[in-house]
């Protein structure tokens, strides 16, 4: 005798929930009498009944992936390790990069070795300069007008603040009611899924009742074999499509233009190398020209002139020392002159570094140099302190700085506008991608469907096709499979 759940359906969870505890007690013992006395039928005990209820076939095979044991190797530590010797190794080859220099340099000649720089530090914000003023000259000008800018960052910063996060809490809260609106608009959409699948499911047991009743109406006397069936012959299958494994050969193309264009690509390369050889070539003969034209014109008068332009025309050319006396001997000038320019020249040729332009970089002595290159609409402001009488330092400041706050406030509406706005277009993307997917859920519901039921199908039209079930039995199997398709997974969810 066979346990039913008398609960399966949902009209019996509905009265449940309105009935009180002694008639819910009676309605089960009600129920479970009628199922059992209705299941009952001889006193033969077997599973044939049970076997035709729940559609068990007579074999079934395992599915072979329930044996493939597939053993996890743990790989995550070799990437920490291999970042900790990373980083280790990296350490001792600069180590060994610095010793290398180290030894070079104690044997490199002094014309060779890079310059002394001076180390300067750039004052490039204004409250930066206004306490280096400060404290390098304290006096009544700058403490009054450091303070001034002081006062005017910290409204600023204070003012900045406030704008920002206003901006931040009107964004969020249009961020809300995009995501409202998009809920609103999905319920429709959740909707449509929702019948799709139940519609789904009433059209699955239309078909199936006509279908199971052709085999349920015939007469006793009538065979019941009607012909063997095949999965193929069942539109709730599809055949699966072979094809053929393209990527190999598809790499191999991939392989043979990669190889193609790094040898093309090589090979222009070394003809613009050629190219640039030549209009290298070009630019040297000209620069020679040009030295030719300052030798043959030089005059006492232009000695001077010459010398510094000929410099930097040797240094063009990158004129070799065979080429800078050649050309010097044709000077009008004494020969201890020539001499000692041609030292000249070739030490500035053979040079590897030179000096930087002290009203930039300082005078290359080793210590700090403090610069102010100021880029804040405070510098202005602090200017105007130093000196109220000027009029046009307080209009300056005034134009700047209202431009500046014209365009953070004009920045920051922007973006709240730019945020809401993208917000706005992804909501419409996502519920039009759903509206999108409503097709594809249903079919993947569908093939799901058909899945779960195939094999019982095919269990029934292999009890006909064999002969040995009544119609009785038959009628038990194809209610069960009504019933499966029904309540069965996958299930319908609101």
């Amino acid at each position: 005798m066979m346990k039913v759940n008398p609960f399966q359906d949902g009209e019996t969870k509905r009265q449940q929930r309105n009935l009180t505890n002694p008639q819910k007690r009676n309605n089960i013992y009600t129920k479970e009498g009628v199922v059992v006395n209705s299941f009952v039928k001889n006193n033969e005990i077997n599973l044939n009944e049970t076997k035709d209820t729940y559609i068990i076939s007579d074999e079934v095979q395992m599915p072979e992936q329930l044996y493939n044991d597939r053993q996890i190797i743990d790989k995550k530590l070799l990437p920490l390790s291999a970042i900790a010797l990373g980083v280790m190794g990296s350490i001792a080859v600069i180590t060994a990069f610095a010793n290398r220099s180290a030894k070079i340099a104690s044997n490199l000649a002094k014309e060779k070795w890079l310059p002394a720089v001076t180390r300067n530090v750039n004052l490039n914000e204004e409250t930066h300069q206004v306490i280096y003023q400060m404290i390098q000259n304290p006096n009544r000008k700058t403490f009054v007008a450091g303070a001034g800018v002081l006062a005017l960052s910290a409204m600023a910063f204070m003012g900045k603040t406030f704008f920002d996060g206003y901006k931040e809490i009107w964004v969020k809260r249009q961020e809300a009611n995009i995501h409202k609106n998009l809920q609103e608009n999905l319920i429709k959409v959740e909707t449509e899924s929702f019948s799709g699948k139940m519609q789904i499911i009433r059209s699955m047991l239309s078909k199936y009742t006509s279908d199971f009743e052709k085999y349920l109406t015939f007469k006793e006397t009538e065979p019941q074999n009607f012909g063997r069936h095949k999965l193929a012959d069942f539109p709730f299958t599809s055949k699966r499509k072979e094809t053929s494994d393209k990527f190999a050969l598809g790499n191999i193309f991939v392989g043979i233009g990669t190889v193609a264009g790094i040898a093309g690509l090589g090979f222009l390369s070394l003809r613009n190398l050629a190219k640039s050889k030549i209009h290298l070539q070009n630019y040297i003969k000209e620069t020679q020209n040009g030295i030719r034209k300052i030798i043959e014109n030089s005059t006492e008068t232009t000695k001077k002139t010459d010398q510094n332009n000929l410099i930097h025309l040797f240094l063009e050319a990158d004129a070799s020392e065979n080429f800078v006396k050649e050309q010097v001997a044709k000077l009008n000038w004494s020969q201890e002159e020539k001499t000692d320019f041609i030292k000249k020249v070739m030490a500035k040729i053979n040079m590897s570094a030179t000096k930087v332009n002290p009203n930039i970089g300082g005078d290359g002595t080793p210590k700090p140099a403090f610069n102010s290159f100021v880029n804040d609409y405070k510098a202005f402001f602090y200017n105007w302190l130093l000196d109220t009488a000027n009029p046009q330092f307080k209009h300056l400041f005034l134009g700047i700085t209202g431009i500046t706050a014209l365009s953070y406030g004009g920045k920051l509406a922007g973006d709240a506008l730019k945020e809401v706005q993208v917000k706005k277009i992804n909501a419409e993307t996502e519920l039009e991608l759903q509206k999108r997917l409503v097709s594809t859920e249903l079919r993947n519901f569908k093939a799901k469907k058909d899945s779960a039921i195939a094999p019982l199908v095919m269990e029934f039209y292999k009890q006909v096709d064999s002969g040995e079930k009544s119609k009785e039995e038959l009628k038990t199997m194809a209610e069960n499979i009504l019933f499966e398709i029904k309540n069965g997974p996958p299930f319908v969810y609101s």
